[in-house]
């Protein structure tokens, strides 16, 4: 199962868990707004520990590319290349730019 799927079945829990304490006040059943607090708890740790293990590139939206800063992008590598920059090392250079700004090491 994805991190991101059980992150959604976290939020499901924690909403179920929220109405079942609402429900149970409003009924009187201490014991039962006792069990859905337990029970919601237990959904944020599990929601603490897949965040901890699984790491925030697991719950990133990757993979959406903005084509027009791709494209200035681009023009000016080419750019550079042509006033002699080795093409290469300017890739490998944007490469590791690429990772700084996402936070990898």
């Amino acid at each position: 199962m994805s991190p991101i799927t059980i992150r959604r079945l976290v939020l499901a829990v924690f909403v179920g868990g929220i109405i079942g304490m609402i429900v149970s006040s409003v009924n009187s059943s201490t014991g039962g707004a006792i069990t859905f607090g337990l029970i919601t708890a237990a959904g944020a740790v599990a929601l603490i520990l897949v965040t901890s293990v699984a790491g925030s590139e697991a719950f990133s939206r990757g993979g959406a590319v903005d084509e027009e800063t791709a494209l200035d992008v681009e023009t000016r590598i080419r750019r550079l290349v042509e006033q002699g920059t080795d093409e290469a090392e300017l890739r490998q250079l944007v490469r590791r730019a690429t990772e700084l700004g996402r936070g990898r090491r």
